[in-house]
């Protein structure tokens, strides 16, 4: 059976403490995007450093009303025994989502692109998006063609992580004709990432969550 989803809720719980059995701590904190225009109301994730704007990466089969949505990311602030007090905080993304609705999330999915089905899938394995630039980022795919002047080492996007020092974010990016897209750093660089659909009681969709194996499992270290 596929990878089983850990309850993110909790990952957007301010003060969450964590544990590595290196003796490594972690705590995280909510940080707020701003609002992602989802004109079509689909989702496309990726690392935009590789697939904005080459209109190769495929929206999620699960959609929402067209609309804006607040994207949020939960953020590891991140210590090591005997580091020096004077040290600047090692930050990570642990996490990154859309917020669609507030209803308590009930039930977690694998978020799916055309073509995919989870039966193929064994023991903790799971469908992701494959990062090579170390980020990730939530868009409609409607808003592609806006962003085409962001890959690689130009436009707005490489500008907003620039100004930053590459660090975590999230960074609200602007693009032609208004479309937005949000970005991150992607927990601890490159690899490939999940993104999991919440529902609520009734069935409709709570949030769009992906994973950056920060935060471990009950028990040891990430995956």
């Amino acid at each position: 059976m596929p990878m089983t989803a850990p309850d993110y809720d909790r990952y957007f719980t301010p003060g969450l403490a964590f544990a590595y059995e290196s003796g490594q701590t972690g705590t995280l904190h909510v940080a707020v995007a701003g609002e992602l225009w989802l004109p079509s109301g689909r989702v496309t994730a990726c690392d935009p450093f590789i697939g904005l704007g080459a209109g190769e990466a495929e929206p999620f089969t699960a959609a929402v009303a067209p609309g804006r949505y607040r994207v949020e990311t939960a953020i590891a602030t991140l210590t090591t025994p005997d580091e020096p007090a004077d040290e600047a905080p090692h930050l990570r993304t642990a996490a990154a989502r859309v917020v669609v609705g507030d209803a308590l999330t009930v039930t977690w999915e694998l978020a799916l692109v055309a073509g995919q089905d989870p039966a193929e899938l064994d023991e903790d394995e799971y469908f992701g998006y494959g990062v090579d630039a170390g980020a990730g980022c939530f868009y409609d795919p409607a808003a592609d063609e806006a962003f085409s002047e962001c890959q690689g080492d130009e436009g707005p996007l490489w500008d907003a992580f620039e100004a930053n020092d590459h660090g975590p974010g999230p960074y609200l990016i602007t693009g032609e004709s208004g479309h937005t897209l949000t970005a991150f750093g992607s927990g601890w660089g490159d690899g490939s990432y999940p993104t999991w659909v919440g529902r609520d009681a009734r069935g409709e969709i709570t949030c769009f969550v992906t994973d950056f194996f920060v935060v471990p499992p009950v028990g040891g270290d990430p995956a």
